[in-house]
């Protein structure tokens, strides 16, 4: 069997944008991906279907993989002649064991590529407004680990070096010996008024930060509960944060929001929401598998309602492998929603939306095996689509990790989706969605949430996607900051 090859690749420190062309070419040709716990887990929507997922992550108080175990699955993954994304949070060589990995890699001589990515001790200062080098504060900037592999996990650093050569310190998760850190740079001649800010999140929505000096941090991180993962910034530029902080200014900042939907990419409008500063989970991940289609009786029908945008190419392009001429179909179309339309326009044909429709004349819609259920039509399913169960306890994970304050329901076909996940979770939606701003778009969605049981918080009636962004600033929450 053909030996395959192993891509060790820098997610990035958290805002899915910020992964390299290279990284995120690799994920979408994956046959496996081994992720820890720091890459984004929305950058695995972007592997192919089928594309077999293992957690490595590992938590301060316990390991899901050892690093032992993580070199072991990646030689027998390339062995077995697949393609294999090592996907680490940051820059795989920042402390991120990228040598042990490539030295087990090279043991078996397994091909393997190392893809940097943009560390989190530049990305995460630089979204807090704090630039690690700065020409009339800072010349010299340092990368350290804040623990080891001693007993106590207390880092053995050249202390007085740091002190007296380095400008810019960043510490990698180092909040638990914090006290050290400050007690060893103020004992070897840092000032104790030099400031300290901790970074935690960065470069998510859900970034907070937390400033000091050497001389009352530690305090202050108690009072606050402040935890890991984060970055620990030493250094006078810090100063620069009041003039140029601009990420924690953004219209959405603070925003974390849980967006029902029905399709199995990454939405316009979850992008939307993210580019003005909010994190974004979007709830449930489907895989569709397509179907065979006949298209036999298809032109006897007078009306052809089409679901979704998918099943717009997934019709035509079954159209286009049995030869048929477009033209033998005298049917009018019809969308069952804007963007099903859009996808329709873009082929060249007019159509109206499903609330136009007249009730007389045979109806045929085409669509999914969830496709809405509609009296007197017959239907032509052209995929099936199903919960991606693998995405299942990632998304409990991502819920773990975040403190979710918005709901969106962008249609009324996102409620049953959403439901349907949530049960597979075990998770009451009542009570998930019980503190949270609930915004549904349009009466339609507002009432298929109400008919659900749950509450809701109204944009006015005519109101559309294209609103929400708006809608969500003048209707803050209250966000830590």
């Amino acid at each position: 069997m053909k030996t395959g090859k192993v891509f060790l690749v820098g997610a990035g420190p958290g805002d899915v944008r910020l992964i390299t062309v290279k990284g995120l070419e690799a994920i979408q040709q994956a046959e496996v991906i081994l992720y820890d716990r720091l890459a984004n887990p929305k950058l695995l929507e972007y592997a192919p279907a089928g594309c077999e997922l293992i957690y490595c992550g590992k938590l301060p108080d316990r390991h899901i993989l050892r690093q032992e175990s993580i070199n072991e699955l990646l030689v027998e993954k390339a062995l077995e002649g697949k393609v294999v994304v090592r996907l680490k949070g940051g820059d795989p060589g920042v402390f991120g064991r990228v040598g042990e990995e490539a030295a087990a890699l090279a043991h078996y001589q397994i091909p393997f590529e190392i893809v940097p990515g943009i560390s989190s001790g530049i990305a995460a200062p630089l979204y807090a407004g704090i630039p690690v080098t700065h020409r009339e504060h800072a010349e010299s900037f340092a990368v350290v680990t804040a623990h080891d592999k001693s007993a106590e996990g207390k880092p053995m650093l050249d202390w007085e070096g740091l002190v007296r050569g380095i400008d810019t310190i960043a510490f990698y998760m180092g909040v638990g010996n914090l006290p050290f850190i400050c007690e060893n740079l103020i004992g070897h001649g840092k000032p104790a008024s030099t400031p300290v800010i901790l970074i935690q999140w960065g470069t998510f929505g859900r970034q907070k930060t937390l400033q000091g000096t050497l001389a009352d941090i530690s305090e202050k991180v108690l009072e606050a509960n402040f935890r890991n993962p984060a970055i620990i910034l030493v250094g006078n530029v810090i100063s620069l944060r009041e003039k140029i902080s601009w990420f924690e200014k953004m219209p959405l900042y603070g925003r974390q929001i849980l967006l029902a939907r029905t399709g199995e990419s990454v939405s316009g409008l979850a992008k939307e929401l993210m580019d003005l500063g909010a994190d974004v989970i979007e709830f449930p991940k489907w895989k569709k598998t397509k179907l065979p289609v006949e298209l036999s009786n298809v032109k006897t029908y007078e009306k052809i309602l089409f679901s979704s945008p998918e099943s717009v190419s997934e019709f035509f392009e079954a159209v286009m492998d049995k030869g048929m001429d477009i033209r033998e179909i005298r049917a009018s179309f019809y969308g069952g929603s804007s963007k099903s339309i859009k996808a329709l326009k873009e082929r060249g044909f007019i159509a109206g939306l499903l609330v136009d429709m007249p009730q007389e004349g045979s109806l045929l819609i085409v669509g999914d095996n969830k496709s809405k259920t509609i009296e007197n039509a017959d239907y032509l399913v052209t995929s099936k689509k199903e919960l991606d169960m693998q995405f299942i306890p990632i998304f409990q994970r991502m819920l773990e990790e975040a403190d979710v304050n918005t709901m969106v329901f962008p249609s009324a076909a996102t409620v049953g989706t959403f439901l349907e996940g949530l049960e597979v979770c075990t998770i009451n939606p009542i009570e998930l969605l019980n503190n949270l701003q609930v915004v549904c778009i349009g009466q339609q969605t507002k009432n298929a949430v109400e008919r659900a049981g749950l509450r809701s918080d109204g944009m006015p009636e005519s109101a559309t996607k294209d609103a929400l962004a708006d809608y969500l600033v003048q209707h803050p929450v209250a966000c830590e900051r």
